[in-house]
């Protein structure tokens, strides 16, 4: 499992990858994705960050990727009104 996470300061370019993300995954938070890892799915992720997206960056732009073993997630309580489906991740 992937956890993508982004800060980016540009409205088009936040939209335009959120876009991007939902075609490999579901967004968990605003700017908090969940993405199921295969080589594929981060190959073309990592690819498309680097060829076009990374040249639009500002210094105040970040992109994380957190690769999460089975073991690592946890079923969670929801707090507060996170923009979900089904379910939460919880690190421990």
């Amino acid at each position: 499992m992937l956890l993508i996470t982004y800060d980016i300061e540009s409205d088009k370019t936040r939209t335009d990858f959120s876009k991007f993300l939902k075609k490999f995954g579901r967004r968990i938070q605003y700017s908090v994705f969940e993405i199921k890892n295969s080589p594929r799915v981060i190959g073309a992720i990592t690819t498309e960050l680097t060829e076009r997206y990374e040249k639009r960056f500002t210094g105040a732009d970040s992109v994380l990727i957190f690769t999460l073993c089975e073991g690592c997630m946890k079923k969670t309580l929801k707090f507060g009104f996170p923009k979900t489906e089904d379910h939460d991740i919880v690190f421990l």
